[in-house]
């Protein structure tokens, strides 16, 4: 299978992915303000709004980086001279891909600090659940940024054609 295949299938499963929370936020928060307007608030709504909002955050912020729509400074790189275009744009997704993969790691840690700790509206249900979207969603970004490397590489060594830091497929 061929790398833009497999990022055309990873792009996809993020797409996916986000648009299934987008929906369930789209649900719940509706339910939960009918509930509290009739004077029956639902207990649990306003937390499990919080958590999905911070799983599409993370899930989202993985598929921008696979589009590369990150805030970013082409223009710079673009006026550099070819070697050193290079050098940067691989300084620069060494310290993503090395902040994301610390971010990971320690993410791990913490679950193990919050495995003992349960969501308060919905006690069955354990923090470690909850926030384990730190440490795959840094997963999910390195994966989108390795994915994204070669093109960025072809773009800085002024293959492709242009010297546009241009990356989708």
């Amino acid at each position: 299978m061929s790398l833009a295949r497999v990022r055309a299938a990873y792009e996809k499963l993020l797409e996916s992915v986000a648009f299934v929370l987008m929906v369930a936020l789209a649900v719940v928060v509706p339910i939960g303000v009918t509930f509290r307007w009739a004077g029956a608030s639902l207990v649990w709504y306003d937390e499990v709004a919080s958590i999905l909002l911070a799983w599409i955050t993370f899930y989202g912020a993985a598929l921008a980086a696979l589009r590369g729509a990150h805030i970013g400074v082409p223009g710079l790189v673009e006026a550099m001279p070819r070697g050193l275009r290079i050098a940067v744009t691989l300084a620069a997704e060494g310290c993503v891909i090395g902040f994301f993969a610390l971010m990971a790691w320690i993410g791990i840690s913490v679950l193990d600090v919050l495995a003992t700790d349960y969501l308060v509206s919905i006690p069955e249900v354990s923090v470690k659940y909850t926030q384990s979207v730190i440490p795959i969603g840094a997963t999910l970004f390195v994966i989108a940024e390795l994915l994204r490397l070669p093109a960025l590489l072809r773009a800085a060594a002024g293959r492709d054609g242009a010297r546009r830091m241009e990356i989708n497929p």
